[in-house]
């Protein structure tokens, strides 16, 4: 427990030299792996890591989904 612990520890402190546009995704992914990976054989670090890039990649889809989205309602609007 004092482990994972550090490891979140150590994680937040390294995520905080990040501004929030490039950690958008990663805090929450970090600890949700760093969690998941606690459990899968005391690896909380390798977890940590693997969520954030996760959590990113995914941060990342959504916020060009919404562009997207956003660029067809201006499209219909003007079209009207």
């Amino acid at each position: 427990m004092r482990f994972m612990v550090a490891a979140i520890f150590a994680a937040s402190i390294a995520l905080g030299s990040l501004s929030a546009a490039e950690a958008k995704g990663c805090i929450k992914g970090a600890v949700v792996g760093g969690v998941a990976g606690h459990y899968a054989g005391h690896h909380a670090v390798v977890g940590a890591v693997g969520g954030c890039v996760v959590g990113r990649h995914l941060a990342k889809q959504h916020a060009q989904q919404q562009a997207q989205q956003q660029a067809a309602h201006r499209q219909a609007a003007e079209a009207q």
